[in-house]
């Protein structure tokens, strides 16, 4: 073969396995690890479930006043409810501001501990230019106290939690801008931490930024375990959801990463499912075992905080399953998600769900 044909051949092959390593550590397909968590099937008994409310519009998020009385978000209607104990709900009113679309609108709530001496309700919503944190007194328009977060027609992130320490956490997604998750200048797809003012916690890994955690997908649910050990869940791309055990300051790899890799500057995920069987949006832990709600994979999954003995609870029951939480009493209730554009929506949906775990 002619030396000049050689040498052409062998820069091609070099740009073609060039080209291929850098979509490969682009998208993760180099360093994700094929396995997944096998989810035990296990039976809820009938007595264990039961209907709060019904024909709810797609709602998005649950927290509970001192009183019992539950806050419930509409993402497309815009509307603030309140469901007391005994299931009846009452509009408390509309969010102006917020405007729907896609995977954006009225979104996370959160109720501080110091509720009762200052009663504040914290929430998330994506608004005409950006996706936005404002506290408001019930029945009054909201104060936006940290604006700015990047807004698309997915990955808006959209959860938020008080954690032990009275600080607010706030998840947000990449928006779309998936490289800029890697930036800590960038407040897409992300973990921040902010004082209930808003600002930047004063002893965040990263002095002066509201940055806790990066590398971030899209952030969908919140929680804390008895240690008071943050935990959170991730929306993969087409490959891996994740579990995540949120250490500060900590680098969870996207878009470098999908799922389990071995570059020991990230940190890999506790547990990792298919997109197809998961898609997991809020999360609740209840004795050391956490329970994510999933979307696509229309289950609850309930797994170790350790990523161990992971169980499939209520799966194809009530279709797609938008958040869980722990309530007073101890139950958990959970969000069905069925009108959300994406379900197929039964007479009755959308529902708040109570299940009893000591039943299971």
């Amino acid at each position: 073969m002619n030396v000049r044909v050689i040498a052409a051949s062998a820069v091609v092959l070099a740009l073609i396995v060039g080209a291929v390593l850098f979509v490969g550590t682009y998208f993760g397909f180099f360093f994700t690890n094929p396995s997944v968590t096998a989810g035990e099937p296990v039976e809820v008994p009938p007595a264990a479930v039961s209907t709060v409310a019904s024909n709810l519009e797609a709602p998005w998020g649950v927290a509970f006043l001192p009183d019992g009385t539950a806050l419930v978000t509409e993402r497309d209607t815009a509307r603030l409810l309140s469901i007391d104990p005994s299931g009846t709900v009452t509009e408390v009113q509309r969010i102006a501001e917020v405007v729907p679309g896609g995977e954006g609108g009225l979104l996370g709530i959160a109720v501080p501990p110091t509720y009762e001496q200052d009663p504040w309700v914290y929430i998330y919503f994506t608004a005409a230019d950006d996706n936005r944190v404002a506290r408001l007194r019930l029945g009054e328009p909201p104060q936006p106290i940290f604006t700015g977060i990047p807004k698309a027609r997915n990955h808006n992130g959209g959860r938020i939690a008080f954690g032990p320490d009275g600080m607010l956490y706030v998840g947000t997604g990449d928006a779309g801008d998936r490289g800029r998750a890697q930036n800590l200048d960038f407040l897409g797809g992300k973990i921040l931490r902010l004082t209930p003012d808003g600002q930047p916690a004063p002893d965040n890994p990263f002095p002066g930024s509201p940055v806790y955690s990066y590398g971030h997908r899209n952030v969908q649910g919140l929680a804390w375990d008895q240690s008071g050990q943050l935990f959170a869940s991730e929306f993969g791309q087409n490959r891996y959801d994740e579990l995540n055990r949120i250490e500060p300051g900590g680098n969870y790899g996207w878009p470098l990463v999908e799922g389990t890799g071995d570059d020991e500057q990230f940190h890999n995920p506790v547990a990792t499912w298919s997109t197809s069987n998961a898609s997991p949006s809020g999360i609740a832990i209840l004795d050391d075992r956490v329970y994510l709600a999933c979307l696509r994979g229309t289950k609850v999954y309930r797994i170790g905080t350790d990523g161990q003995g992971a169980e499939s609870l209520l799966a194809d029951e009530y279709g797609r399953i938008r958040d869980v939480v722990v309530a007073p009493d101890g139950s958990l209730w959970i969000l069905t998600s069925n009108r959300d554009g994406r379900g197929s929506p039964a007479e009755s949906d959308d529902r708040v769900l109570r299940l009893d775990p000591s039943q299971i």
